[in-house]
């Protein structure tokens, strides 16, 4: 099925699929019926990359299959993409086809919104961006309403901003995000919502402190701070960290700390096998971490960072691969019980599906 135009009727029987593959895929593990978080059926996808297509004269959205980039598909309505991001295609493309400026040379475009409703546009080109062009972006971005960043080959050209700003309602309390253009960000705010929220359900009356590993720009530190004494978090992306200190201040968070290490990294500084500067105003003797709660890239966790993590009483395990955690079930339920288990539909209509489970000590 295109994903630029989906058949919402078709929502639950996919999703109900879903369900009964993971379920049983994690049936070794847990008899547990899963915790199952649909996404919206249309509209749910905040953020999004349009190839430009040049033909003719004019340039047009389009999206490639796999392996089969001469051949392209016109986008002509995107009802996986969020309202906002619908809303400005067309003046968009409208505009930029009015300019040849604008136009030439142009090969993708990018879109980041957000569930408040704000928006950036990202416009990247193959050629130098000089000021005859900054001078039409700026033109487009006031008759837009909408910041415009513009990028080339060694080039970033801001004219407003580089960010958004997110704002989520979770749990009675509204929580705000600086994501950053290019960094890792949730493309399903609502079960961004979905993901935060259980994952705070997993951790109530928690006296002691949290660990966090992959803690990008604070999405999930921030909202789980509250449950705990104190938070150490780690994230090896500098820009994501730097995001993550100005989210702490925009929440008023004063019992988190966050240190930009890989996971690998963190693993040989609790173990003593060397010393960080990065981690000389953090005692580390100083925690009593009850909970660790990681959220790896697809390749999932490594050896080492899988038996780190196995001395912690509770570890919270998000996944956006299921079958990366589960090679690290194999090993984490040795020591563990899965005491939760969740299924989250970031993207409909597509094999993929993002899990979650609360392990316990034995």
């Amino acid at each position: 099925m295109a994903l630029h135009r989906v058949n919402t009727d078709d929502y639950q029987q996919q999703l109900d699929q879903k369900v009964a593959r993971l379920r049983d895929a994690y049936a070794p593990y847990t008899a547990l019926e899963p915790e199952v978080f649909p996404s919206p059926p249309s509209h749910y996808r905040l953020r999004a990359e349009f190839k430009m297509w040049q033909e003719g004269g004019r340039v047009d959205y389009a999206m490639y299959k796999q392996g089969e980039y001469k051949k392209p598909f016109v986008i002509q309505e995107f009802t996986v993409g969020s309202e906002r991001i619908n809303a400005l295609m067309p003046p968009l493309l409208e505009a930029i086809n009015a300019s040849e400026t604008l136009r030439k040379r142009l090969f993708c475009t990018e879109f980041l919104t957000t569930l408040s409703g704000d928006a950036l546009i990202t416009l990247i080109y193959h050629k130098p961006l000089d000021a005859v062009w900054e001078a039409e972006a700026r033109a487009l971005q006031k008759k837009l309403g909408v910041p415009i960043l513009g990028r080339s080959r060694k080039q970033k050209v801001v004219l407003e901003r580089d960010y958004v700003i997110e704002k989520l309602d979770i749990h009675g309390r509204t929580y705000q995000y600086k994501q950053v253009e290019g960094s890792f960000t949730q493309p399903n705010g609502e079960i961004c919502r979905a993901m935060i929220g259980w994952a705070k359900s997993c951790c109530k009356d928690q006296a002691a402190d949290l660990l966090e590993l992959y803690c990008g720009n604070g999405n999930f530190t921030i909202p789980l701070a509250e449950n705990f004494r104190q938070v150490l978090a780690t994230e090896i992306s500098k820009v994501s960290v730097n995001a993550a200190q100005e989210n702490i201040a925009a929440n008023g968070v004063e019992n988190l700390a966050i240190v930009r290490l890989s996971s690998e990294e963190f693993t040989q500084a609790i173990d003593k096998v060397r010393p960080f500067r990065r981690l000389k105003d953090i005692d580390l003797d100083s925690y009593d971490f009850s909970t660790v709660l990681v959220d790896p890239p697809r390749a999932g966790l490594d050896a080492d960072t899988c038996a780190m993590i196995a001395r912690f009483p509770r570890i919270l395990y998000i996944s956006c691969n299921p079958e990366t955690q589960l090679e690290n079930l194999a090993a984490l339920t040795k020591t563990h019980r899965i005491a939760r288990f969740a299924i989250f539909d970031q993207f409909p209509y597509t094999d993929h599906t993002e899990s979650g489970v609360l392990l316990v000590k034995r």
